[in-house]
């Protein structure tokens, strides 16, 4: 049984220091993500909380003059070692953003388009992918008679299901998601926190949230940042009824922040 927590985590942080040119954006954050549970990063805004979750598949290598200190370990292995593929990274973590992104291609192309990418040609298997994806994304009774239809067509909600899928298609352990119902009204909301729960049964989902009630409601586990500084850690019930760190709790009954 000794080491039976290896087994649950998939990814963790140890002792990273995040900088963005001089300005230090995450300072000594050690955090261990458990698989196929739902972890909810909390904070105020510019607080790092997404800085932390594209941290976390090498998203920030694309900004100039940004540098990462510590390790991120994704299944033992540390990203960021140079002989890491980054793209195979953001292969296994995908990431679904705040606004919905969808391709200006059809319903059908934003879903294989990834797949192809890395050899996937046969027509028959991008169509069964296709259909795959959009049925994990709750999606495919939707779109399943238009799909050469342009994605823009669709709905805010939708668009951002489509997004859902797309990533789902790569066929990933591990779903980001940076605040993915902001942009969308209760009902889309609704539709994409019922989905989230349904997903984490193959996936592992880390989810930067605003929005607290959706925080308690979805997440198994929740980080609380302040500045930079991940401040408590831990069952996501525990942190909304009886927080360690006074922080924490004025932070979520909004006596500041």
């Amino acid at each position: 049984m000794e080491n039976n927590h290896f087994d649950t985590e998939i990814i963790k942080t140890k002792n990273v220091n995040f900088y963005y040119g001089p300005f230090k954006a995450l300072t000594d954050i050690s955090m261990n993500f458990e698989k196929r549970k739902v972890t909810a990063l909390i904070g105020p805004s510019g607080c790092g909380k997404s800085t932390l979750l594209r941290l976390l598949n090498r998203m920030n290598d694309l900004i100039a003059g940004a540098r990462v200190e510590g390790e991120v370990l994704f299944e033992g292995m540390n990203i960021y070692d140079p002989e890491v593929d980054p793209v195979e990274v953001r292969r296994r973590v995908g990431m679904v953003f705040q606004k919905p992104n969808p391709f200006p291609k059809s319903i059908f192309n934003n879903i294989t388009y990834g797949p192809r990418l890395t050899g996937t040609a046969n027509k028959l298997d991008l169509e069964a992918l296709a259909e795959i994806s959009l049925k994990q994304a709750v999606l495919w009774d939707e779109v399943k008679d238009i799909l050469g239809r342009s994605a823009m067509t669709l709905s805010g909600g939708q668009q951002q299901r489509l997004c859902i899928a797309r990533a789902l298609a790569m066929k990933p352990d591990i779903l980001l998601m940076d605040e993915p119902t902001s942009a969308l009204d209760p009902i889309s909301t609704a539709k994409i926190e019922e989905l989230i729960d349904e997903l984490k049964k193959t996936y592992t989902i880390i989810i930067v949230t605003h929005n607290m009630q959706q925080a308690a409601r979805i997440s198994d586990k929740t980080g609380f940042f302040y500045i930079g500084k991940l401040i408590e850690y831990n069952a996501t019930e525990k942190i909304f009824t009886n927080p360690d760190v006074k922080q924490t709790e004025d932070y979520i009954t909004g006596r500041f922040g």
